[in-house]
């Protein structure tokens, strides 16, 4: 099956109320490994490509400084990884970009084959948030493509996002976001947090949801909410990685509960990356510690090294540098490099499969009504967004 738009995988989880996963890649590996557990489960797939995972599968190893040329790239190397790997696949996949800073990152991606963008404008003023949004909608409806928007701040760490504090989204903001950017998604600030620490015992405020929710019912609108900053943060495997030596310090998730609970009330995506950062890189320590004799292996050890010098780290991508070529591509030229992609595959699957089935997912495959780019532009341009 051929990738397709978010949009009518969306409309299942509206239908249907459940929410769905939408997992963060930064490997050709990864990408493989989240659509074949799906498969598993015969459930839709929302793979996402953050805006600096583009810069750094466009062989940027500082992706923090990606410039617009390595997003368009690492866009396109992603997305033909995606396609390849779909194109057999029975299940409904859509590529989704994650925090698109700005209106030529958007493009960068929907040029290099996502189906699928979000533009991140919420530390504008609401006007120009909404100008800015709106500008990305004609482009991409235009092709067929969703789009998700941002309004109000979620506070922590994620890439280039970064904010000390939060900002509730308003409900009446809300509606009039939807309005007049036409956008087919929103992402809302309702008490979830970027990065490992959301907090002890973090509370979402739900009733953000509910009231959104209930408004776009009102009106007629049809919206789905989005829940950033949705990672768990499995205690058990903090534990492991700092057992390992590690030093992983104040990581506290979203309780699962509450991600269940919220999506019967408005939310029908919930990202996840740093679960999935967190099960790779305590594969990684774990294979090192175990096997002393692959720290002396020359096509591996600087990825032990790296691991050894940054205990404090969680994300996989400053490991793997001295493997872009099998990170951009796909290239597996020996056992050693063979291993640490399985061992990167196990890690996603762990996660992803056990969110898949506590989200509701499972066998909701067949449920997703189908349409291509192709047809989701005739629809846009039908009903005039």
């Amino acid at each position: 099956m051929a990738l397709i738009p978010l949009r009518p995988i969306l409309d299942a989880t509206d239908r249907l109320d459940y929410a769905q996963g939408a997992f963060n890649v930064n490997a050709v590996c990864q990408a493989q490994a989240v659509i074949d557990v799906h498969e598993m489960f015969r459930s839709p797939a929302i793979l996402q490509g953050a805006d600096l995972a583009n810069g750094f599968m466009g062989g940027r190893k500082d992706f923090m400084n990606a410039t617009i040329e390595d997003k368009i790239i690492g866009a396109r190397n992603i997305a033909e990884a995606v396609k390849a790997r779909a194109k057999d696949s029975f299940i409904p996949i859509a590529l989704h970009l994650d925090h698109g800073r700005d209106f030529d990152s958007v493009k960068a991606a929907i040029d290099g084959g996502y189906t699928s963008v979000m533009i991140d404008g919420s530390s504008l003023p609401l006007d120009k948030n909404i100008e800015l949004t709106r500008e990305v909608v004609k482009y991409a409806h235009e092709r067929g493509v969703t789009v998700e928007g941002e309004l109000g701040v979620l506070a922590g760490v994620e890439d280039h996002v970064f904010s000390a504090g939060s900002t509730y989204t308003n409900p009446l903001h809300a509606i009039k976001f939807f309005k007049e950017t036409k956008v087919d998604a929103l992402a809302i600030s309702y008490g979830t947090m970027h990065g490992a620490n959301k907090g002890k015992d973090a509370v979402v405020r739900k009733e953000i949801a509910i009231a959104i929710k209930e408004c776009l019912r009102h009106e007629g609108i049809q919206g789905v909410l989005v829940s950033h900053g949705s990672s768990t943060v499995p205690r058990y495997i903090v534990d492991e990685i700092n057992a390992l030596g590690g030093d992983i310090q104040n990581a506290y998730g979203i309780a699962l509960n509450q991600l269940k609970e919220v999506s019967h009330c408005g939310i029908g995506k919930i990202n996840v990356d740093t679960d999935i950062r967190l099960a790779v890189t305590r594969n990684l320590r774990e294979y090192f510690v175990n096997h002393p004799e692959a720290r002396e292996d020359k096509s591996i050890n600087e990825i032990w090294h790296l691991m050894e010098k940054n205990p404090k780290v969680f994300d996989p991508r400053a490991f793997l540098t001295p493997i872009m070529d099998t990170v951009m591509y796909g290239n597996i030229p020996n056992d050693s490099i063979r291993e640490v992609t399985h061992l990167i595959r196990k890690g996603v699957m762990e996660v992803v499969g056990t969110l898949i089935v506590e989200f509701g997912q499972v066998g909701k495959a067949n449920k997703v009504e189908v349409k291509t780019l192709d047809e989701m532009a005739e629809f846009y341009k039908k009903e005039g967004i």
